[in-house]
C-alpha cells in the first residue's frame, strides 16, 4: 500500500481470506492475511456493509486493528483482494 491512508487507485492487493459460510460458501469474511504468504493476519470484528457487483462481491470491515478494509471477492477466479484502507483516526 501506499503511504497514505489509501490503497493507489486502480492498484488491488492479493489476500488470503478465511470466511464463514453459512448459507452459502464464503458468506463473510472473518480474517484475512496481508503480505506475503506468512504476512500479518487480521480478525475481522465487524462487517460494516456489503454490496455486489457482477461476478464479485465487496465487503468493507472493521479488522482487529480498528482499521477500515475493503475485501473484494471475484467469485468466478475465487479471488480476493484489499481494495481499499483506511487507517483508524483515533
Amino acid at each position: 500500500m501506499s503511504r497514505g491512508t489509501q490503497a493507489r487507485r486502480g492498484v488491488t492487493f492479493p489476500l488470503q481470506v478465511e470466511c464463514y459460510a453459512g448459507y452459502r460458501a464464503d458468506e463473510r469474511p472473518v480474517r484475512f492475511t496481508l503480505g506475503p504468504p506468512k504476512g500479518r493476519t487480521l480478525e475481522v470484528k465487524e462487517v460494516l456493509d456489503q454490496w455486489y457487483g457482477v461476478g464479485y462481491r465487496c465487503f468493507k470491515v472493521r479488522a482487529g486493528d480498528n482499521n477500515i478494509y475493503i475485501l473484494r471477492h471475484q467469485e468466478v477466479e475465487d479471488v480476493w483482494t484489499l481494495d481499499a484502507f483506511r487507517r483508524d483516526s483515533k
